[in-house]
């Protein structure tokens, strides 16, 4: 499937969505991007549905072979989130679907069991790490802490990290990988969180996390925690009917040791900084940029040009920002399934740069892999 669906921050919009009066036109990394194709279907053999988390491998090692791209299912074949236990891989090249990892939901080594989120790694040894945030039937009601999982490059699970600064893992992962070490980052969006009462919306609770983990991977051996800091916290999170909970999703690398974090109930990005070095929290951080195209950020990456892009989890846009000059550079529709209202709403989470060009992205609502380009 191709479409020539190109939005820039003063060029082509859906009606009714209006270019602010102070975006500014000029070169962006959306802009040389024309076309959108649909790689592969991520609906494993088992029926998991909801594709979250997109990442490319950097190693051929074990299942994983370098430029393939790795996929996690939050939800089960009957759709209901936070119970999905699949990752699989996808071949660009031949648009091939092969399993990677299966898990048990009931797996009794992460409190609450499985349900696999955007916080996923491939690790330069070939170590894979992908966050759980598991519900009992669908709803936050039965939502359990979750963990971390470890699996080794052919897929088998090696570890299940648990920790009283894990609950919930969410956001997509940035990671320093050094090889014999690594620095992980990641967001929790499990405390405090209740279930949507019969009518009306949840309360919204300030007390998602944003963790640094470091990681001792010696030659040879799995990965081993060394410490778990809690590098930001006081983000706004909320249980939801419909996406499960919303709360900080994307994570990217910053100058100097920061980290860039998307809020999405703030509407915004925020920069932590020190984030590498920091031992206490920074709060909610630094105001990168606010409102404009954003509409609930989720999956936030670093572009090629330095620029950041990041999905929107209200319509169907990705909005590339200048994080330097503080300014949102260009939107572009990616998703526009009227089926949703605005069009896209809901569609989008995972995100990745491909290493040839473009970035891929996962459209939810027909559970696809598709490449930007």
């Amino acid at each position: 499937m191709i479409r020539a669906l190109l939005a820039s921050a003063i060029g082509l919009l859906l009606p009714g969505a209006l270019a602010p009066a102070w975006a500014v036109d000029s070169p962006s990394y959306l802009a040389g991007l024309h076309r959108h194709s649909t790689v592969a279907s991520t609906v494993p053999a088992n029926g998991d549905q909801n594709p979250y988390a997109v990442v490319v491998s950097p190693v051929t090692q074990g299942k994983l072979v370098a430029g393939d791209v790795l996929v996690s299912n939050f939800n089960d074949a009957s759709n209901l989130q936070g119970l999905g236990t699949t990752l699989v891989l996808v071949d660009p090249a031949t648009q091939a679907l092969t399993p990677f990892a299966s898990v048990p939901q009931r797996l009794d080594r992460c409190p609450g069991g499985v349900g696999l989120t955007t916080a996923m790694t491939v690790l330069k040894s070939g170590w894979v790490v992908v966050g759980s945030l598991p519900s009992r039937d669908g709803t936050t009601a039965t939502k359990g802490d979750g963990c971390l999982l470890l699996f080794s490059a052919d897929g088998h699970l090696a570890d299940v990290w648990t920790s009283p600064r894990i609950n919930g893992p969410w956001g997509n992962m940035a990671v320093i990988d050094r090889g014999g070490s690594a620095s992980l980052f990641f967001s929790n969006t499990g405390y405090g969180v209740g279930a949507p009462p019969g009518s009306g919306d949840a309360p919204m609770v300030s007390k998602a996390t944003v963790v640094r983990l470091e990681l001792t991977i010696p030659a040879g051996g799995k990965p081993v925690p060394a410490s778990m800091t809690v590098v930001a916290d006081g983000f706004g999170e909320q249980a939801d009917r419909g996406v499960f909970i919303i709360g900080p999703t994307g994570i990217a690398l910053g100058p100097n040791g920061s980290i860039y974090v998307s809020d999405a109930i703030g509407n915004s990005i925020v920069q932590i900084p020190d984030a590498l070095t920091r031992t206490t929290s920074a709060g909610t951080g630094v105001e990168v940029t606010k409102d404009g195209f954003l509409r609930r950020p989720l999956a936030l990456v670093n572009l090629p040009n330095g620029d950041l892009l990041v999905t929107n989890g209200l319509n169907g846009q990705a909005v590339e920002i200048d994080p330097a000059a503080r300014r949102q550079v260009a939107a572009q529709w990616i998703d526009v399934d009227r089926a949703q209202q605005p069009a896209g709403s809901g569609d989008l989470f995972g995100l990745a740069v491909a290493p040839k060009g473009g970035f891929y992205y996962v459209e939810d609502d027909v559970n696809t892999l598709v490449l930007a380009h």
